[in-house]
């Protein structure tokens, strides 16, 4: 773990800390290269984190020989908050590769990045204004008030895993586990759940727990709370009793409780006498509830999923691919697109020229920024799901279901994971990996500076129907 750590922070140690004093323009070229783009910097921090978990996994994590393509799966999945797995994280992993994909996890979950400007700020190390820059847009912070930013999410962060691992860990201890083991398996467990992870240490993830609505429940609370934003989180409360909080907020809250309600509507409508059939009442609803939360890219499951209904695997796809919120774990097209694609929708039916939320007018780049990443991640999906089709012989609802799932690090299958051969394997670890960082990349390509030009052009109209 102590080398993981150390490996991480000295590479953004190596990335962050400016040039020396002296340093001519040839060698300032590969730098501004990396530096100029946060997008660079992700994808080759991210990059590092899978490829020192994948090699941390192999000697020292497995029960017994680990195939280094399955190494890469799980780290990948790990370190990209994911939780399809291909080997049983309780029975095929020691402790230590426990301790390894929850570093990962957790890693994965905060943004690399963020863990090491907190740690240069600590160290007295001053950002220039450029890394300040750069990490205000790998975080989603303002560039005024980053530290104070990170730090939110830090503290947020620990604060909600703390207080869930209590919970979880009194749960569990009431199940029979011994002290030790209910400790552990309520931090690994309330880890994954915030970070959107979706892994367990159960074989069967949460399936035993079906009936005990204080882990479902508490789960579900960990998995909403890690889809939002910090800053979001901690607007629930005054956004409930009705004040004024930001459109931004308002929105993310907005939207995810229309996509709850309606995810946990359609499991009851549809799995009522399905896969909730065995199920009391209570528990029906308890795990409907867990179901909706967590196709907002969690993972976790507490009932069989391979055997949903036809309307529920069309459900199911759509919830995912929307996934969480901007500034939290979750993967997705995120909400506030949706919402933005929404108000598009209405606009345009409507013939209004501009969209306005609480008389506010929505920046027209917003919305072509929100147009662009969703037609990206279709079309990412569209190539995944072919090529997946054209190399795997699983039937194409599960492929579907597969490709939606790691796209948007949900974790969830219906059986397909199980039965990927190595070439399969290597498509989902780059879909996973695209799906974590992809929008996230986009949105900050889209957001580079623009170049101003004084040259104005004939407007042309265009039929479209």
């Amino acid at each position: 773990m102590l080398l993981l750590d150390g490996a991480v922070l000295l590479f953004n140690l190596f990335i962050l800390v400016s040039l020396p004093p002296g340093a001519n323009a040839d060698e300032e070229q590969w730098w501004l290269f990396l530096l100029r783009q946060p997008a660079r910097v992700l994808v080759t921090t991210f990059f590092l984190l899978c490829l020192a978990g994948s090699l941390l996994l192999l000697p020292l994590a497995g029960t017994g020989n680990i195939a280094p393509i399955d190494a890469a799966f799980t780290a990948v999945s790990a370190v990209c908050v994911t939780g399809l797995v291909v080997l049983d994280t309780a029975k095929d992993f020691t402790t230590t590769g426990h301790v390894f994909i929850l570093v990962l996890i957790q890693l994965g979950g905060l943004g690399i990045m963020s863990i090491t400007t907190i740690a240069l700020h600590v160290l007295g190390r001053r950002l220039s204004l450029r890394h300040e820059r750069l990490v205000a847009g790998m975080t989603a912070s303002s560039h005024h008030d980053l530290i104070e930013s990170l730090a939110l999410i830090l503290k947020c962060t620990f604060l909600f895993e703390g207080a869930g691992a209590l919970l979880l860990s009194a749960a569990f201890l009431f199940e029979g586990k011994t002290l030790g083991s209910a400790l552990w398996e309520g931090v690994f467990t309330a880890v994954s759940a915030f970070c959107n992870a979706g892994f367990g240490l159960q074989s069967n993830n949460l399936i035993a727990y079906q009936h005990n609505p204080v882990v479902l429940h508490t789960v579900a609370a960990l998995i909403i709370l890690g889809g939002l934003a910090p800053a979001t989180s901690i607007l629930i409360p005054r956004w409930l009793s009705g004040k004024t909080v930001p459109i931004a907020a308002r929105i993310a809250l907005t939207i995810t409780v229309g996509l709850l309600a309606t995810g946990f509507f359609f499991l009851l409508a549809f799995e009522w006498h399905g896969v909730l059939g065995g199920l009391s009442f209570g528990d029906k609803l308890h795990n409907a509830w867990l179901q909706s939360v967590t196709l907002r890219t969690a993972g976790f499951n507490s009932v069989e999923l391979g055997g949903v209904a036809a309307p529920t695997l069309l459900i199911m796809p759509a919830l995912m691919f929307i996934g969480g919120s901007p500034g939290g774990t979750a993967g997705g097209i995120k909400t506030t697109t949706l919402a933005i694609l929404v108000l598009t929708f209405w606009a345009g039916i409507s013939d209004k020229k501009y969209l306005v939320v609480q008389h506010r007018r929505i920046h027209p780049g917003t919305v072509f920024r929100a147009v662009t990443v969703t037609m990206a991640g279709l079309l990412v999906w569209f190539v995944v799901v072919l090529m997946l089709a054209i190399t795997q012989r699983i039937s194409a609802p599960a492929l579907i279901f597969e490709a939606t799932s790691a796209l948007a690090t949900v974790g969830l299958t219906i059986g397909a994971t199980p039965m990927l051969d190595e070439i399969g394997k290597v498509i989902i670890i780059l879909t996973m990996f695209i799906g974590r960082i992809g929008p996230v990349t986009l949105f900050m390509l889209l957001n580079d500076e623009e170049e101003v030009s004084g040259a104005r052009y004939p407007v042309e109209r265009i039929a479209i129907t």
